[in-house]
């Protein structure tokens, strides 16, 4: 199976399908609860699946319907699921207020990180030594394994909740995206003894609920789900024609403005929301430390909250919307999009909808490939790996 792509949600099944015929291949009953998130492990082994208090971890290549570990500890629904790069632990987050690490050989619980209100979605940095977090409070958390402690704290909105988090595939970026549509993007510079993160820039992506934000795995293009019936997918590459063209309309326009000088109000500022950063030395990958349960302690000393302007170094932005330029708008789900899933080469996107449909969608176009239709409820949760070599 060089490609494998999966979808559940409100039906109780789990899903498997031939990516390019658009058949179901494989169904897998998960009669506990719907199943909110899927991740398959980076060497397309397993699939976890998140239910409402517990993980259940399946192996793809047998025919064997049951789970091969469940992990429970949680106590509410689990809303996020994340792998470590060789697959030997893994991360949730639950609307139960915690973020937990497990030991996927034993399935132990090694780290239970608390949040002072529900959290809606989890990931980890490409160091493998981070954590972030969003939760309803609207606060994005960074979470050091190594030293077991949250080094940054991020208010994008106070009081907004972070629907969900991504971060780039190099480490470079960090985005969120909150109840109100906006998406907020940092840019997280690793120096030797820190982990700095800068606020570059913010854009309202829907004008109704969003449900995930996610960088493409060339780290181009951000796409974004929402309760709008739609998912959009956004420009992040200095290259692109339109934000080169209007990068040189701006500078003919400044040229112009110096040399017949005018007298100009000052422009406004963008919306300018808290951002209180924390920081401490960079964590150690995980493995470096023995295997024991932390409860991980919280910063303690504020530093002066920033603004959230936008920086010169930043992604382009399309001075006409104030947004990121926009790629295209994937508009054919009739109902809320929940979830969706890049292929590894950044050309193609995977939706799902309360619609019960999946879709694989051709970006460069804007075109519906394919379509899997089997689902009787709500698609919720999608998970893609069609890379040639485990990751």
């Amino acid at each position: 199976m060089s490609v494998i792509l999966c979808t559940a949600g409100y039906d109780h099944t789990i899903r498997f399908w031939e990516a390019l015929s658009g058949i179901c291949s494989r169904t897998i009953q998960h009669p506990d609860s719907q199943v909110n998130r899927l991740c398959i492990t980076p060497d397309k082994r397993y699939l976890a699946a998140a239910g409402h208090n517990n993980v259940k971890l399946y192996d793809i290549k047998s025919t064997n319907p049951n789970p091969v570990m469940t992990f429970d500890g949680h106590t509410n629904n689990i809303t996020g699921v994340a792998f470590h790069c060789e697959g030997k632990w893994m991360v949730t987050s639950s609307e139960d207020g915690t973020v937990k690490v497990w030991d996927t050989r034993t399935g132990s619980l090694q780290r239970n990180y608390a949040h002072k209100a529900p959290v809606n979605d989890v990931v980890i940095h490409p160091n493998q030594g981070e954590l972030i977090s969003g939760d309803r409070a609207g606060i994005v958390r960074v979470w050091d394994l190594g030293e077991s402690v949250c080094t940054h704290q991020l208010i994008p909105e106070d009081d907004v909740a972070v629907h969900s988090v991504s971060v780039a595939s190099d480490g470079s970026l960090l985005c969120a995206g909150n109840k109100k549509g906006n998406v907020y993007i940092w840019r997280m510079i690793q120096d030797a003894e820190i982990t700095r993160i800068v606020p570059i820039c913010t854009f309202q992506a829907h004008k109704d609920y969003l449900t995930r934000v996610l960088l493409s795995p060339d780290v181009k293009h951000l796409a974004t789900c929402s309760a709008d019936h739609t998912a959009k997918v956004w420009n992040l590459d200095l290259d692109y024609p339109p934000a080169k063209i209007a990068a040189a309309n701006a500078a003919k326009a400044k040229a112009r403005a110096i040399s017949s000088p005018e007298t100009n109000d000052t422009p406004s500022s963008p919306e300018s929301p808290q951002h209180v950063d924390h920081t401490s030395p960079n964590g150690t990958d995980i493995e470096a430390n023995p295997f024991s349960l932390f409860q991980a302690a919280t910063p303690v000393n504020n530093e002066p909250q920033q603004t959230f302007p936008v920086q010169p170094d930043g992604p382009p932005m399309d001075s006409a919307t104030g947004t990121l330029f926009l790629e295209t708008t994937l508009a054919n789900h009739q109902r809320w999009v929940w979830d969706c899933a890049f292929s590894a080469d950044s050309a193609y996107l995977v939706t799902v909808s309360s619609d019960h449909y999946a879709r694989l969608w051709e970006l460069a176009s804007g075109q519906i490939i394919r379509q899997y239709s089997g689902h009787h409820r709500g698609a919720v949760c999608v998970a893609l790996n069609d890379y040639s070599e485990p990751r």
